[in-house]
C-alpha cells in the first residue's frame, strides 16, 4: 500500500498531560514515522506518515489524548511526505 502524510493540529487542552510522549508511544505501536511538537499557541502538532489506515488510527486517537488531555478538536491536513525513520518528540 501507498504510503501517506498527514499534519494533525490538535487544539485544547493538550500541553503539560504528557500529550507528546502518549502520541510517541501510540505512533510506535502503529508503526507511524514522524514527529509531535509543541506549538508556542498551546496546541500540538503531529506529522504522520504511514500507511493511510494506520495514520487514521492514530489521528482516532489524537482526538481523544492521553487521560489528563481535554482535544476540543483536531485539524486533519494531507501534506508531503518526507520519508521519516523514525517517530520522535520535537522541542522548541
Amino acid at each position: 500500500m501507498p504510503l501517506v502524510a498527514f499534519q494533525f493540529r490538535c487544539v485544547g487542552k493538550v500541553q503539560g498531560v504528557f500529550y507528546r510522549a502518549s502520541t510517541k508511544q501510540q505512533a510506535d505501536l502503529l508503526g507511524i514515522k514522524g514527529w509531535v511538537r509543541n506549538e508556542t499557541n498551546g496546541d500540538v502538532s503531529v506529522h504522520a506518515e504511514g500507511e493511510e489506515q494506520t495514520v487514521m488510527k492514530l489521528y482516532q486517537w489524537c482526538l481523544q489524548g492521553p487521560p489528563l488531555a481535554r482535544v476540543q478538536e483536531v485539524i486533519k491536513s494531507a501534506t508531503t511526505l518526507e520519508n521519516f525513520d523514525r517517530f520522535e518528540v520535537r522541542y522548541f
